[in-house]
C-alpha cells in the first residue's frame, strides 16, 4: 500500500509544533540566561581543572617513573650472584624516596615489593611480610599481583621457618579458579611438605600434579621428585 502523502494542513502544523517549542525554548533561555552563564563558567572552570590535573599527574608520573629508575639501577647494577649491601641499602632508600615525594604516581605503588624484597635479602622477614601484605592489600582484585605477592609471602614464611603459613598462603592461590600461578603454588607446597618431612603428602601433591598437568614444562621435574 502506498504511504498516505502529508496534506499541506498537516504540514503547516508541524511547521507550526516546531516553531512553538523552538519559541518555547528561546524564551527559557532568555529567561535562565544567568543560570546558563553560571553553567558555562562552571563547564570552563571543571574542563580547566581536569585539564591541569591530567598535565599534573603525566609530570609527577614521570618524575616517579625516573625515580623508580634510578632506584632499580642502582639494585641491579652489579651483576653478582649475592646484592652489594651497600647497593641494596642505597636502593632501599631511593625506593622509600620515591614513595615519600612521589606517592601519587603509578611507579610508587611498584616500589613497594620493591622495598619488601630488599627486607627479604636482608633477612628481615617480618619487615618483608609486611610490605607484602600492604602490597596484597592495594592490589586486591588483581589476580596475577596478587599471586605473585602471594608467592613472595610464601618465600618469607619459608625463610622465617613458618612452613605451615607458607603452604596455607600457597594453598589459596589453589583455591582460585583459573589462575596461571597454581602449577608454581603446587610445586612450592610439594616442596615444603619435603622440608617438612612429611614425604608421603609431597608425593601425594606431585602425582596429583602430573595427572592435573600433563602439558606443564614443570612436568619433568614433578616426576624426578616421585
Amino acid at each position: 500500500m502506498a504511504k498516505k502523502k502529508s496534506t499541506r494542513k498537516e504540514l503547516l502544523k508541524t511547521e507550526d509544533e516546531f516553531l512553538t517549542i523552538s519559541a518555547r525554548a528561546i524564551n527559557y533561555f532568555n529567561a535562565h540566561l544567568n543560570q546558563f552563564k553560571f553553567i558555562g563558567v562552571a563547564v570552563v572552570v571543571i574542563i580547566v581543572a581536569y585539564i591541569a590535573v591530567h598535565f599534573y599527574m603525566r609530570s609527577i608520573n614521570k618524575k616517579g617513573q625516573n625515580a623508580y629508575n634510578e632506584a632499580y639501577y642502582t639494585l641491579t647494577q652489579k651483576a653478582e650472584p649475592d646484592l652489594d649491601p651497600q647497593n641494596l641499602q642505597k636502593s632501599e632508600a631511593l625506593f622509600q624516596k620515591l614513595r615519600d615525594e612521589y606517592g601519587m604516581s603509578k611507579a610508587a605503588r611498584l616500589a613497594l615489593p620493591q622495598i619488601a624484597f630488599m627486607k627479604f635479602v636482608d633477612k628481615k622477614y617480618d619487615e618483608a611480610i609486611a610490605l607484602y601484605r600492604e602490597f596484597l592489600d592495594e592490589v586486591s582484585g588483581n589476580t596475577e599481583y596478587e599471586s605473585l605477592t602471594r608467592l613472595a609471602l610464601a618465600a618469607c614464611y619459608e625463610a622465617k621457618g613458618d612452613l605451615n603459613a607458607a603452604m596455607e598462603t600457597l594453598n589459596s592461590i589453589l583455591k582460585q579458579p583459573e589462575n596461571s600461578f597454581k602449577e608454581s603454588a603446587m610445586l612450592s607446597i610439594a616442596r615444603l611438605y619435603r622440608l617438612d618431612h612429611k614425604d608421603e603428602k609431597s608425593k601425594e601433591i606431585l602425582k596429583e600434579f602430573v595427572e592435573k598437568y600433563p602439558t606443564s614444562p614443570f612436568l619433568p621435574m614433578a616426576k624426578a621428585r616421585l
